[in-house]
């Protein structure tokens, strides 16, 4: 790494991830101490001269998301008091993000109001990862460098053997611009579960859009929260004739019994991103995990060089 005046800092949320972003960099993680009391408050103090440097700080926006919102701001505030060259915010996963627009009367639009927080907060620089909406990149004022790990998983599903007999499958009608990116990279069919009843967990769609008979299928999404929406298209593959059944999803947030739901299902394998830590009573044989941690650390280092983050989509 050629600029010394690069810091990289942890938080809470996510600390295997930031080790492997500094190996990617060869850059120590910066020395902070972050207290929880026990009324909720957070302290958070930086331990070493900033000044002037280049600052990263990584933090995931997931369970408890609230609590790793607060420790961020408090973590960018502590730093931009310290007289900081830059500050960049990297954000693996962007809680709220399915609050990105006003679907009724009367209802908040959160994922503005974070990016309105970060800002306040005069941040230079935003880098995440797959937002659930792309619109959120256009919430800042300010540069968002909006990764995304489709070469990851397309290498993962190569090196495992995992493309023959193929089809890319859509979970239903919102995700198909997802699958079909996916498809044309790997130069596969396509098809979409006609779920027309998302909200009934007891209905299983009887209509694939698309030939899955006899074949493998990778389902894609960018998300797992509760595990329902993929159980059912899962089983709905089935019914149509799939074999295998594969699942490629950025985000693992796993709520409550989305592990027991996943494991009874009729999925084969679950691939995921290390965007949010697996928690040691989520972790099961089903699941696979590719580390986004070598993509957040070139984007990083391209970044500081002045050089264009558009290579790591190629």
């Amino acid at each position: 790494m050629p600029n010394q005046k690069v810091k990289l800092f942890s938080l809470s949320s996510n600390k295997e991830l930031v080790e492997k972003i500094s190996n990617e960099l060869n850059v120590p993680i910066g020395k902070s101490t972050v207290k929880h009391f026990s009324d909720g408050e957070i302290q958070i103090s930086v331990d070493e001269s900033i000044r002037g440097d280049d600052i990263y700080v990584v933090q995931s926006l997931s369970d408890p998301v609230n609590t790793n919102l607060m420790e961020l701001i408090i973590m960018v505030d502590a730093i931009r008091r310290t007289s900081a060259g830059t500050i960049n915010v990297v954000i693996p996963y962007y809680g709220y993000s399915r609050s990105d627009r006003k679907a009724r009367s009367r209802e908040p639009i959160i994922s503005k109001m974070i990016a309105s927080f970060i800002e306040m907060q005069r941040v230079d620089r935003v880098i995440t990862l797959d937002l659930h909406a792309t619109q959120i990149q256009g919430f800042f004022n300010i540069p968002v460098d909006h990764l995304k790990p489709t070469n990851l998983f397309i290498e993962y599903f190569k090196d495992n053997g995992l493309l023959d007999n193929t089809v890319i499958v859509s979970p239903d009608h919102t995700t198909v611009n997802r699958a079909r990116l996916f498809a044309d990279r790997l130069k596969l069919p396509i098809a979409i579960v006609d779920n027309r009843n998302p909200d009934d967990e007891t209905n299983i769609p009887d209509s694939v859009i698309g030939d899955v008979k006899d074949k493998n299928v990778i389902i894609t999404d960018d998300m797992i929260v509760t595990g329902k929406k993929l159980d059912i298209s899962a089983k709905a593959l089935k019914k149509a004739g799939a074999k295998n059944i594969y699942v490629s999803a950025t985000h693992p947030v796993f709520a409550d019994g989305a592990i027991e739901r996943l494991n009874n299902s009729p999925i084969n394998k679950i691939i995921v991103s290390d965007s949010i830590n697996i928690k040691t009573n989520q972790d099961t044989s089903k699941i696979d995990v590719v580390s986004v941690g070598s993509l957040f650390g070139k984007a990083i280092d391209l970044i500081e060089n002045n050089k264009s983050t558009g290579k790591l989509f190629k």
